[in-house]
């Protein structure tokens, strides 16, 4: 199968200009690197054997470094490691190169290293300034994230702050308790849980005219995240009912059902439905491809039209979202740097079992997904997915066993959303280990790094 001409992922976010300290950042970052080299070179140039091992070595411990503090997960623990054991043997590698050299080219990468995280910024949040809340109300899961409403005394908080708050019992109907919020004049519903009661309660806010707060207190809070809100502040948001910024974002939905983040098909559907999934991602998807993507296992029958126009497409992997992700594992996700694209997201995997899956393996667990020759992402308004079965699919992380064919699309500017005037903003696009020294550059040229 050929995907033929891949489209890239949808219209650059307004206003998403390369700022001056970022340009500076960069330049920075990309300075000391010379510097750095320039230095080996100078001391090194009549030792040939030398030269190009400290230079190799330079390289992958910068390199390593600039993915370590930029990176998230479980790559940036490794290219940590790396980076510690190649600085490592750098200094004890000074007896050759001299102390004064080995230090001042420890100074200068920690330098770089540092100037390059400052290049990755983050994208505050924008949008329209808006007043407190007159009537707020606030649903809580106290189940979601391990009781992390609980553990943060959500409760007692936003009551404090005059917020009334609602907290679902075992067999409380959700959806009833945002229409019964509507149904007395809450003017803004926040939700505290995890990402498909976000969705949820976001279908009522849209449909009721409500605008809508978002409260991390879920287990992996992506669709927090995307909106620029720190996932560790659970109290925190709750100034979004307070004076905020006000932004419309984009919605998913799949049939009836709106979703935030993603609808995951294909092997990625048992994936996500792993135990180990939540704690360990990466580790998980990389630990279970070889056995979905065994040999003795049938592809899975999913049909849909590719980004060629080209019907009758098929994956192994089908991931769907709410805008595109910048993608560099299939375990880990990535970001969204936009939500208001009004474009679907869509990735997809094909794996000839007999050939490629060492390579996928060994890429998905660098990080790397996107070198893999089968892996394909496009964008499009909407997109039908048809099977001669019923369909497992992920929405949002929850299983669900569909009947064919899924008729997915976007809803555009959907949902008024609050963001605290406080929120730290959305992750620039990280790029993968083989992307970090061109995005520096073009960050210093005032472009965007993706």
């Amino acid at each position: 199968m050929h995907f033929g001409i891949i489209r890239r992922a949808g219209r650059r976010r307004a206003g998403a200009s390369v700022s001056r300290s970022r340009r500076v950042a960069a330049s920075a970052a990309l300075v000391s690197f010379a510097a750095v080299v320039t230095v080996v070179l100078a001391r090194l140039i009549d030792r040939p054997i030398a030269l190009p091992v400290s230079v190799a070595a330079v390289t992958i411990a910068l390199v390593a470094g600039w993915t370590a503090l930029v990176g998230r997960g479980l790559r940036r623990l490794i290219a940590a490691v790396v980076a510690a054991v190649t600085l490592g043997g750098l200094i004890a590698f000074a007896g050759v190169v001299g102390l004064t050299t080995a230090l001042v080219t420890a100074g200068l990468l920690v330098t770089s290293g540092t100037a390059a995280r400052g290049a990755f910024g983050r994208h505050r949040p924008k949008g329209l300034m808006v007043g407190a809340a007159r009537r707020g109300v606030l649903l809580v899961n106290p189940r979601s994230g391990g009781g992390a409403a609980d553990r943060h005394h959500l409760a007692q908080e936003a009551a404090r702050r005059g917020i009334t708050v609602v907290t679902l019992t075992e067999h409380a109907d959700l959806r009833s308790l945002a229409e019964d919020a509507a149904d007395h004049g809450a003017d803004v519903v926040g939700m505290a849980g995890g990402d498909g009661s976000q969705a949820l309660v976001a279908d009522v806010a849209r449909r009721r005219g409500m605008a809508f707060v978002c409260v991390p207190a879920g287990t992996r809070n992506h669709f927090a995240l995307d909106l620029g809100l720190d996932r560790k502040d659970v109290v925190g948001a709750l100034d979004a009912f307070d004076h905020a910024v006000e932004q419309r974002v984009d919605l998913g939905q799949l049939g009836d059902r709106v979703f935030v983040n993603n609808v995951s098909l294909g092997v990625y559907a048992e994936i996500v439905q792993s135990d180990s999934y939540r704690d360990a991602k990466m580790g998980t998807a990389a630990a279970m491809l070889p056995d979905l993507l065994g040999v003795d296992r049938a592809p899975p029958d999913l049909r849909f039209t590719g980004p060629d126009g080209q019907a009758g497409s098929t994956a192994d992997v089908l991931l769907v979202s709410n805008n595109a992700y910048q993608l560099h594992s299939l375990g880990g996700f990535g970001t969204r740097p936009r939500l208001d694209s009004g474009r679907l997201g869509v990735a997809a995997l094909r794996v000839d079992r007999a050939r490629d899956l060492p390579a996928l393996v060994a890429l998905e667990s660098m990080g790397a997904i996107s070198r893999f020759r089968g892996f394909h992402q496009w964008t499009s308004p909407t997109l039908r997915i048809d099977s001669a079965r019923p369909v497992s699919v992920g929405v949002d992380g929850e299983a669900l066993r569909l009947p064919p064919p899924l008729d997915l699309r976007l809803l555009p500017a959907a949902l008024r959303i609050r963001i605290p005037l406080h929120a730290p903003g959305v992750p620039a696009a990280r790029p993968g280990v083989w992307g970090m020294f061109p995005a520096l550059v073009r960050i210093a040229f005032g472009r965007s790094p993706a």
